[in-house]
């Protein structure tokens, strides 16, 4: 199915959640803030919130440094 990431059209398998496209992305879930279809989806409605034909994420990644 096709989403939005960031901006760019992507093809993703079907049947995930947002915490399995993370996963799917290669991002690791502590250190990012999702927002879907112009909603920030709060961390622990990852794992039941099916990723839909369509969506649109912003996924911003946390980096530490200094």
């Amino acid at each position: 199915m096709t989403v939005t990431i960031n901006g760019e059209s992507r093809e993703v398998p079907d049947g995930l959640t947002v915490a399995d496209l993370l996963a799917h992305l290669g991002l690791a879930a502590g250190r990012v803030a999702v927002e879907r279809n112009r909603d920030i989806l709060p961390r622990d409605r990852w794992p039941a919130t099916q990723v839909a034909p369509g969506d649109i994420y912003e996924i911003v990644h946390f980096v530490g440094g200094g």
